[in-house]
């Protein structure tokens, strides 16, 4: 039993929220809250919290005007300041590694630093993505052993996936439904109440933790399987010198036919969740086909890329050390999202070649990952590149046009409209 519930419930919810995890999940969550609520976010980066304190949002997912409205919310860089919640909710980044494996010592991490503040009637939530059974089988373990406190006696915990889309306008936190789930029925409950205040668009009550965690990581199974789709059906397109973007503009006129474009599949998401899935699967003696295969065309389709310009005629004309410029770094447009961004493999490659690789994002105001890559923020170079990939389709790219695009490259350089944004323009050399 959650001891107390009803009585706080009946007070207007005077309790405080944590959110441990200031980044692209709980700086919305903290924000909303904080209409409502006391909120006291917590994050390890100190440089974060003091951007915060000064209502800066470095991924430019939350603005100014949402900070000064959120009256209740104070972030810090000492978990103890959490010390007085009622409810923690845990938003720790949970990436793959190099071998695609979960990574879950950021959230491990992050559940033994709430395990030392942990007291008797307190709620746990995480919105991390694991894969189904992660919170029961390694999060609540760690929870116990650190605090003493004995799981659904004395703490209670509840899973909510977070559903953020980075760079998405019009789909917000507190527009999309939001999947709950309790380790009790009075957990759920007041769950339901307690972010029923903040998501507008009404909250989903799972069965278990386990069918909410479940339910998340299919979510981007699914969008990866049908991106996957598209991407090798552009491959056979290609060969057979059909425009891909035609084929599927004539079979969306059904009605049952779901549109999706081929692409780079990167980001904290799509390409990571079905890897948490396909883990969990093999633990319990199954090989899944499907989703790997996905996996392995989404993950290979930077090599499509490189392909079809080293094929292209005037590739072949140029002089062996070639001048690029990529058009977008971050894994999608809008955003200065750069995380598990495939760009980067083609970046990479060509640079291992021994070419000379610029890249250019307006919306990137953070350090790349890659050595010996040029980075601009700006682009004033004219009739200077030999290959132009436009990778990802800022609305700042589609503003300049194709023809300013081309005046940055050589007189016979290649355009590569990797999302075939320019499909129709005679100026587009190749596009998947």
């Amino acid at each position: 039993m959650l001891n107390g519930t009803k009585n706080i419930i009946m007070n207007n919810f005077k309790q405080k929220i944590g959110i441990v995890g200031l980044g692209y999940v709980g700086l919305p969550l903290a924000i909303e809250f904080g209409k409502f609520f006391d909120v006291a976010g917590y994050d390890i980066d100190k440089k974060r919290v003091y951007e915060i304190n000064q209502k800066k949002d470095r991924n430019n997912e939350v603005k100014k005007k949402e900070f000064v409205n959120s009256k209740n919310l104070s972030v810090y860089d000492k978990i103890s300041q959490l010390n007085n919640c009622n409810i923690i909710i845990i938003t720790t980044p949970t990436p793959i590694n190099k071998k695609n494996i979960p990574d879950l010592r950021m959230l491990k991490n992050s559940t033994t630093k709430v395990s030392s503040i942990l007291k008797k009637n307190m709620i746990i939530v995480f919105e991390s993505t694991v894969y189904p059974g992660c919170t029961e089988e390694v999060c609540i373990p760690i929870l116990e052993k650190k605090s003493k406190l004995k799981f659904n006696k004395d703490f209670f915990c509840g899973y909510s996936p977070e559903r953020i889309n980075v760079g998405d306008k019009n789909h917000k936190l507190t527009n999309i439904k939001k999947i709950i789930s309790g380790s009790n029925y009075k957990t759920l409950n007041y769950l339901d109440k307690v972010y029923s205040k903040i998501i507008k668009a009404g909250v989903f009550k799972a069965s278990s933790i386990k069918v909410a965690e479940a339910a998340k990581v299919i979510e981007n199974v699914q969008r990866d399987l049908n991106i996957a789709l598209m991407n090798e059906i552009s491959i056979i397109f290609n060969k057979l010198n059909l425009d891909t973007k035609d084929v599927i503009k004539a079979a969306s006129t059904k009605w049952n036919f779901h549109e999706y474009q081929p692409g780079l599949v990167g980001g904290h998401c799509i390409g990571v969740d079905p890897y948490y899935l396909t883990y969990k699967s093999k633990m319990i003696g199954y090989e899944p086909k499907v989703i790997l295969s996905g996996r392995q065309t989404n993950d290979s389709m930077y090599l499509e890329i490189i392909s079809r310009i080293k094929s292209n005629n005037k590739f072949k004309l140029m002089k062996n050390k070639k001048k690029f410029l990529i058009l977008g770094l971050a894994f999608k447009e809008n955003c200065n999202d750069i995380r598990n961004s495939k760009i980067f493999d083609l970046a990479k490659h060509f640079i291992k070649e021994g070419h000379e690789v610029h890249g250019f994002d307006p919306l990137v105001n953070t350090s790349i990952p890659i050595k010996k890559m040029i980075f601009h923020k700006t682009m004033t170079k004219k009739n200077f590149f030999d290959i132009i990939i436009i990778s990802t389709p800022h609305r700042d790219f589609i503003r300049l046009g194709i023809n300013k695009i081309k005046s940055f490259g050589k007189k016979n350089s290649i355009i590569f409209d990797v999302k075939s944004v320019f499909n129709k323009d005679v100026n587009v050399d190749e596009k998947l």
